[in-house]
């Protein structure tokens, strides 16, 4: 085993908490470690939709961001290595890593989309589909899909 660097990416979120009954709050930084941009972005967008409803809570959001930076860690020459370091820990497991992992929504649209079935095949009876949109209706009634017209 040995030492390396490897990329991170550091979520620092900067707020100030007003305990309960208080009118002066006092500021503290909050840092996460992440491996992934992306995953970074979608926890702090998260994060700061979520402190918005806290009443005492004040997000200051210029000094809170998603910062690339590197770590010292542990590197094994394979997983094979990894796996026989790290066996005997609790929750050990090799992280899988695909390179066109698709966000939650995406996911979750997608899924969503193979149940429904074609707006044509039930006479606009929602939920249905026309192509990748999904549409969705207040009740089990009869949709009006709109078009929308291209010159050419």
């Amino acid at each position: 085993m040995d030492a390396g660097w490897v990329e991170v990416v550091i979520l620092v979120l900067t707020e100030c908490v007003a305990p309960a009954g208080k009118t002066v709050c006092q500021e503290q930084e909050l840092r996460y470690e992440f491996f992934d941009q992306k995953d970074c972005d979608s926890v702090l967008e998260q994060l700061l939709a979520h402190k918005d409803g806290i009443e005492n809570i004040i997000v200051n959001r210029e000094k809170s961001a998603c910062l690339p930076s590197a770590k010292r860690q542990n590197v094994y020459p394979s997983v094979d290595a990894a796996e026989q370091a790290l066996a005997g820990l609790e929750g050990w497991g090799e992280i899988p890593i695909s390179s066109d992992q698709l966000d939650f929504k995406q996911q979750a649209h997608l899924e969503r989309l193979g149940e429904v079935a074609e707006c044509s095949a039930v006479g606009g009876v929602a939920p249905c589909k026309i192509g990748e949109i999904i549409v969705e209706g207040a009740s089990e009634q009869n949709t009006q899909v709109w078009r929308r017209k291209t010159q050419k």
